[in-house]
């Protein structure tokens, strides 16, 4: 079973800035990837869709035999998280909203912590409850920034159209006093746009991505359970439900590496 698969899914291509810090964290394990290009952005549905479409990205990928499940997508551990876990049981499953609650607390421990996120992440409260349940007065304010996700998808990570999408989200948390110590990327589209928000919300505010620490989370389970694959180079295969070309070439930029066309397959869910 150690030498089984990574199951990773994400509305689109933004779970791929997970996958990136699992490949660096992990490189002998073995990926898959199902990017649900079709029905994107999750953010504006309401949480009964998005856990409808989350049991189906998920069951999609146990057809693959995967070891453990890594929910990519904010929106999606924030609605879906609960029934994966209970419907999966007992493969396990990882979300994104935790170990970006633990590393905004610990990079920010004074705050306040602002969080930009799609609207249903921001609607639903999760990474408020998720920050303080570790720290419990915490201040936190959040915004939704749903145009990054548009913008990130269309590869437009930089320039002006970036630049006034980020002084227009980012303006409002940075008026609040006191002014913000941390700033969440509630969202994994929104680090590929990290340059322009970071450029926008000044060098006194720590950007936090919370790929790096679910890379860690997923080690640690793995760990636990003994399902390290420890031989050889890993492998990467891909799953869209639309415009399969299209995510091979703008998911290099999520990624951080060409992907290979003939390793995107084309799915219905």
């Amino acid at each position: 079973m150690s030498s089984a698969s990574i199951g990773i899914f994400d509305s689109g291509m933004g779970g791929l800035t997970v996958m990136r810090a699992l490949r660096a964290r992990l490189p002998g394990e073995n990926f898959v990837y199902l990017g649900d290009t079709a029905r994107l952005p999750y953010g504006t549905k309401s949480a009964d869709t998005v856990t409808r479409y989350a049991v189906q990205a998920s069951a999609a990928l146990m057809r693959h035999g995967i070891k453990l499940l890594v929910v990519a997508c904010n929106t999606a551990s924030a609605a879906a998280l609960p029934t994966l876990a209970e419907t999966l049981a007992p493969l396990p499953v990882v979300g994104v909203i935790a170990p970006g609650a633990a590393a905004a607390v610990a990079a920010a421990p004074d705050g306040p912590i602002a969080v930009i996120a799609t609207e249903g992440t921001v609607k639903g409260g999760a990474y408020v409850r998720a920050i303080q349940a570790i720290a419990p007065h915490m201040p936190v304010v959040q915004q939704a920034a749903p145009l990054f996700v548009a913008l990130a998808e269309e590869g437009l990570h930089d320039g002006p159209l970036p630049e006034l999408a980020a002084q227009r989200y980012l303006g409002p948390l940075l008026a609040t006093v006191p002014r913000p110590r941390g700033l969440v990327l509630g969202c994994t589209h929104f680090p590929v746009l990290k340059a322009v928000i970071g450029q926008v919300a000044g060098p006194e505010v720590t950007l936090i991505d919370s790929a790096e620490t679910t890379a860690a989370a997923v080690e640690n389970v793995l760990r636990e359970k003994n399902l390290l694959n420890g031989e050889g180079g890993g492998t990467a295969r891909f799953l869209a439900t639309d415009a399969p070309g299209r995510f091979a070439h703008l998911g290099q930029i999520f990624l951080g590496e060409p992907i290979d066309p003939g390793s995107v397959t084309l799915v219905d869910l």
